[in-house]
């Protein structure tokens, strides 16, 4: 019987294949800082989850936290970029 994988997993990587392509849209100016901390956030994020899902009792709780630390980030950085209209068809 295959093991079914959690929908945490699979939404976080289909985020991460929507926001790639995405973020080469956002201003040049801002490739190196506020892009990459989405994506580095973003990514971390994957990572933290991914090694969550290895760990158990109060190692599991401290990467939970990373992960949940990552989302609050990766939200900060969505909510600028969608104010900052970056996230239009075709970009800026």
């Amino acid at each position: 019987m295959a093991v079914k994988e959690m929908p945490i997993f699979t939404r976080t990587f289909d985020f991460l294949t929507w926001l790639l392509p995405i973020s080469n849209n956002f201003p040049r100016a801002y490739r190196h800082t506020a892009t990459k901390r989405l994506l580095d956030a973003a990514f971390d994020l994957r990572e933290h989850l991914e090694s969550t899902n290895h760990r158990l009792g109060q190692e599991r709780l401290a990467f939970i936290k990373l992960a949940d630390e990552d989302l609050d980030n990766v939200r900060l950085y969505i909510r600028l970029a969608a104010r900052c209209e970056w996230l239009t068809e075709g970009g800026q």
